[in-house]
């Protein structure tokens, strides 16, 4: 199944990173954002992805172009200039990088893909959240409810440590985040072709009218996901997940642990 990446907007809250790059080449860990996206995606054997790119699209065409080279070991005979590429870890990506406008929106950004797209559903996800989201599960679930559209709700994640107390005696400070029936849009869409009906604007953001659209016609089932998941919006942000790459295993990339998500439907 294809995966749309969607990767054009200014990042304005990033503008610190987005001044010289597009928010999706910002680096978590050494590499851009947008590769750990594709390496959640790559886990489950989903390795077709479209980039619908827009602001500095020239950088990610730029990226994906030479990614060859910076995915895989070389060795280069410096007087002929053969080079010959030795994996350096699993690949098998085809990446299509499609400019869509610079100040296109979400739901334009898809409806210009229209003619990219194989028969039958597709994915689709921002380039800026990461989650430990059992891809394969999320299809299953959207395969089962029979309507055109999954999103994929998150719980929040923390952004102020929680004061732990006992009465009004304050016990700790923690990070702790406690659960609570707060959902959000977490992305990691599963479509089927028909809801490029509801794609009629290039300046309508999908999260406005077509999903609104869709959930009043009863068309629109979350999945639900309360494992891991953290956006990249601002510069903390960034830091943060920077940190949490210097884990062995980094928490978007845990599928097996007790992070599994509960597949029960929302209404939305």
């Amino acid at each position: 199944m294809q995966t749309i990446l969607l990767a054009g907007g200014l990042g304005s809250r990033l503008a610190e990173e987005t001044v010289t790059v597009p928010k999706p080449m910002v680096e978590v860990g050494g590499r851009p954002i947008i590769t750990r996206v594709m390496d959640i995606y790559s886990h489950f054997g989903h390795n077709d992805f479209i980039v619908a790119s827009g602001y500095k699209s020239l950088c990610l065409k730029q990226y994906f172009a030479n990614y060859h080279l910076i995915a895989n070991n070389i060795t280069v005979a410096v007087d002929s200039g053969k080079m010959d590429l030795t994996p350096a870890s699993p690949g098998g990506w085809n990446v299509s990088v499609v400019d869509t406008g610079p100040k296109t929106m979400t739901s334009g950004r898809i409806r210009r893909l229209k003619e990219w797209l194989k028969p039958g559903p597709f994915m689709v996800t921002y380039s800026d959240g990461l989650g430990n989201i059992d891809i394969n599960a999320l299809i299953d679930f959207h395969k089962s409810h029979g309507k055109l559209a999954t999103v994929t709700a998150v719980q929040p994640p923390a952004r102020f440590g929680n004061i732990e107390l006992a009465g009004d005696r304050v016990e700790a400070f923690t990070e702790k985040v406690r659960r609570r029936n707060t959902w959000i849009n977490g992305g990691y869409f599963v479509f089927e072709p028909e809801v490029m009906d509801y794609f009629v604007d290039d300046m309508e953001p999908l999260e406005q009218s077509p999903l609104t659209q869709m959930a009043q016609d009863c068309e629109l089932m979350a999945y639900k996901h309360d494992g891991f998941w953290h956006p990249m919006d601002t510069i903390r942000d960034r830091d943060t997940l920077n940190n949490l790459c210097e884990e062995e295993t980094p928490p978007w990339m845990r599928f097996n642990e007790e992070l599994s998500s509960d597949i029960t439907a929302l209404a939305i």
